[in-house]
């Protein structure tokens, strides 16, 4: 389906696609949103059409969009093809990496006519990762557990793009090979793991969720070093422009003696 020359309408259904949309300036296109995209603050005041897994077409429809931006971690694919059947136009995306972040930023800065203030933006934001790996490059590679949640129990997956954050942060993660994005994972193989360090996202939209390492990894050698580290889920689960600052806080706590100056 073709876009129009100019994009003037958008529905983002995913939080890190409507940081992508205010980031590259093309915020004031937004005309709808999730409940769940709440950064930033402007992000607030746009019409909302439902949760991330469950928007309301009517809702939808009735904000006239031009273009619904998705995410496949969604798994939208019926409401994907009730839009296409309204003739909305839908980009979807979904980056397994830092490098598919970037081009996500790329792509909607070019659909949305912000396509140098997003070349801008990425070149930053590259420059930035780039730094963080010049850094840990020289350090050995520290065994790392990602708890997404405690109970139950799940992890980052090979298909996740924590996953490339993680390595690029000079770690590797112990669940790098396990099929999936964001597998569930068994308190026997947490146990097995003996991971070196812990990274416990929370404190952003997840509030004081994840606090807490899980059970089975409480005598793992991280906790008895004192390796548990926390940092904002926003930065380490959205797939946007944050991501980098999800990278250089998790590089930063793994590697504090590679950026004192």
């Amino acid at each position: 389906m073709s876009l129009p020359q100019r994009v003037d309408r958008v529905i983002s259904l995913a939080p890190n696609l409507t940081e992508i949309v205010f980031a590259v300036g093309a915020g004031d296109r937004l005309v709808g949103r999730t409940t769940y995209c709440d950064y930033p603050a402007e992000a607030k005041s746009v019409a909302q059409i439902g949760d991330t897994l469950q928007p309301s077409l009517e809702r939808v429809i009735s904000l006239k969009p031009q273009l619904v931006l998705i995410s496949t971690a969604s798994q939208l694919e019926v409401f994907t093809q009730q839009l296409q059947s309204q003739n909305i136009a839908v980009f979807v995306t979904d980056p397994h990496d830092l490098d598919g972040v970037f081009r996500s930023i790329d792509q909607i800065g070019l659909i949305l006519g912000h396509e140098e203030q997003a070349k801008l933006l990425v070149q930053k934001l590259r420059e930035r990762a780039n730094r963080v790996e010049d850094a840990v490059k020289q350090k050995p590679p520290v065994r790392v557990f990602y708890q997404l949640s405690a109970e139950p129990l799940y992890t980052a997956g090979h298909d996740a793009f924590v996953t490339d954050l993680i390595r690029r942060a000079g770690a590797v993660s112990v669940t790098a090979d396990v099929p999936g994005a964001w597998p569930k994972y068994s308190n026997e193989s947490a146990l097995a793991a003996k991971p070196e360090a812990i990274i416990l996202p929370t404190g952003g939209s997840m509030g004081t969720g994840n606090l807490t390492v899980t059970e089975a990894l409480r005598r793992s050698p991280a906790v008895l070093e004192g390796r548990v580290y926390k940092i904002n889920d926003d930065h380490l689960v959205r797939p946007g422009p944050r991501a980098v600052d999800g990278l250089e806080a998790m590089a930063r706590a793994l590697h504090p003696d590679a950026f004192k100056q």
